[in-house]
């Protein structure tokens, strides 16, 4: 068990950081190669590299909110970590489903909390037209969730089966 247990810790510090210097690099990346509000064309009308500066949350919304948007992704990241600390302190096995959605939230949140408190807002870029502008942080957070709902919509269709 304790094998397993430092395996999940290893692969979920693999995840977040890895998907962190991702977000990094790609946002760095588009900062450099367009200009505030510029937009560049993968399939016209349908996939842009735009550089957009989010003061929101995920997507663009609740703009301009200030330091809230600091405060709570301190207070999540935090939460994970003593979540995935508490499982792993307890013997419990926590499925590497949930260490992997944990992981990717927690690499998003750590994504877009880098941005906010050094520019004081977070740098997207991927736009799909439909949808607001968006960043590999804010992926790895909707990605993370969805993971972790779909096993939970699991577990509760099991216990009614």
């Amino acid at each position: 068990m304790r094998g397993r247990s430092q395996f999940d810790i290893v692969v979920s510090l693999l995840v977040t950081f890895g998907l962190v210097a991702i977000d990094r690099i790609t946002k760095i990346f588009f900062s450099d190669l367009l200009d505030l509000g510029e937009s560049i064309p993968v399939i016209r009308g349908v996939f842009h590299w735009s550089l957009v500066h989010n003061t929101g949350i995920a997507f663009g919304f609740f703009k301009d909110q200030g330091i809230v948007f600091i405060v709570i992704p301190i207070i999540a990241i935090i939460l994970l970590i003593f979540n995935i600390y508490y499982y792993r302190q307890n013997d419990e096995a926590l499925n590497r489903t949930y260490i992997i959605g944990f992981s990717l939230i927690l690499a998003g949140a750590i994504g877009n909390l880098v941005d906010r408190i050094v520019y004081g807002y977070v740098i997207d870029f991927i736009d799909l037209r439909i949808w607001p502008v968006f960043n590999v942080a804010d992926m790895a957070i909707t990605i993370g969730a969805a993971i972790i709902a779909i096993k939970c919509f699991q577990l509760s269709s099991e216990k009614d089966a």
